[in-house]
C-alpha cells in the first residue's frame, strides 16, 4: 500500500515540533559549541515555518521536505552533542 501524503506530512510536523520543543542547548552559553548548537537550532526552525508555508498553499511534498531536513539538522546536533536529549523515539541516540 503506497504511503499516504497527508498523515505523512502530519506526522513529521508533529515529530519537528516536539523535537524543537525538547532539543536543549548542551554547551555553555557564549562558547564556540553553544554558537553551532544555536545555528542547527535555527536551521530546523527555519525549515519547520518553511514547511508550514507549504502546507498552507497546498505543496505538501515540499512540507515533507522541509519537516524531514529540519528534523536532521537537530538529529545531527543530538548526535554532536550540541542538544540534551533523552527521548529516542525522536532522536536517534
Amino acid at each position: 500500500m503506497p504511503a499516504d501524503l497527508n498523515e505523512k506530512v502530519k506526522r513529521y510536523e508533529k515529530l519537528l515540533r516536539q523535537a524543537l520543543e525538547k532539543a536543549e542547548f548542551a554547551p555553555i552559553k557564549d562558547s564556540h559549541m553553544y554558537a553551532i548548537a544555536n545555528d542547527f537550532h535555527t536551521m530546523a526552525r527555519s525549515y519547520y515555518e518553511d514547511g508550514n508555508h507549504f502546507i498552507y498553499n497546498g505543496d505538501l511534498v515540499n512540507a515533507l521536505i522541509c519537516f524531514s531536513y529540519g528534523h536532521a539538522w537537530l538529529d545531527a546536533g543530538a548526535r554532536l552533542g550540541v542538544f540534551k536529549v533523552d527521548d529516542d523515539k525522536l532522536f536517534t541516540i
